[in-house]
């Protein structure tokens, strides 16, 4: 008797502990037997962690008067889990960054992956054990997994100079493809992240540009065939000196 296929329902199913035994246990080894799937897993739990962290605390928030008028508790209850998931079906953790956003002074000019590279920082920067997928003691590993996996050459800007020591780095989905994130981190804590992806447009290039989400704020541009983002909650003047910085390195 065959095994069912392995679907990504199962794979969410298991991670919410809903599967039956039997069918929990074929997932186990599909998953065993099967590094891309593994991966593929252990993106959906750092998913779910990402969602639970932004939107846990909203059950905790007081329901509107209006909402609770004439409501039992159990309805209470009901209301602000429908609030959550209500924000979720709107986008999960990406809707509710860009929610409002307000991209420098035109924000239709502002493309997509640089709005996804504030996310990627608002997400990724505040974790404490898990902040990166390949740290910089590996940053020899680091450089050729993400190169092989862009399909580029890839170089990893130093900015011990301007006080900021690499963290390391981790693979993101993008648009058209994967995507890299490379993070840093001075000595009172506060982080920067560079988001890397292939533009496909060799040739163009783009001067820096501003973009602000919330507190974060990110610097933008094309060069040679790649699209960078510097994101950071610091001040503009010095997340340009950092941008510029590594505009430098990157063309000697």
């Amino acid at each position: 008797m065959s095994i069912p296929k392995i679907t990504d329902a199962d794979l969410h199913a298991y991670i919410d502990g809903e599967l039956p035994s039997a069918r929990e246990a074929e997932v186990e080894a599909h998953v065993a037997a099967s590094p891309d799937v593994a991966d593929r897993l252990a993106a959906y739990r750092r998913n779910d962690e990402a969602l639970r962290s932004r939107f846990d605390p909203v059950l905790e928030e007081p329901v509107p008067d209006r909402l609770t008028q004439r409501q039992s508790s159990g309805m209470r209850r009901f209301v602000r889990y429908a609030m959550v998931a209500g924000w979720v079906g709107l986008g999960g953790v990406a809707g509710w960054y860009l929610h409002g956003a307000k991209w420098g002074e035109h924000p239709a000019d502002a493309p997509a992956w640089a709005r996804r590279a504030a996310v990627a920082h608002a997400v990724y920067s505040p974790e404490v054990r898990h902040p990166v997928e390949v740290g910089a003691d590996q940053e020899a590993h680091l450089i050729a997994w993400l190169s092989k996996r862009l399909g580029t050459q890839l170089r990893i800007p130093q900015l011990n100079g301007l006080g900021y020591s690499l963290v390391g780095g981790r693979l993101l989905p993008g648009e058209q493809g994967p995507v890299a994130q490379l993070m840093y981190q001075e000595a009172g804590g506060q982080r920067l992240t560079l988001y890397v992806r292939t533009n496909g447009e060799h040739g163009k290039e783009t001067a820096f540009r501003f973009a602000q989400d919330g507190s974060v704020r990110v610097f933008y541009w094309i060069d040679r065939g790649l699209g960078l983002a510097l994101s950071g909650e610091i001040s503009k003047e010095e997340l340009l000196r950092v941008a510029t910085a590594v505009y430098q390195q990157l063309n000697p």
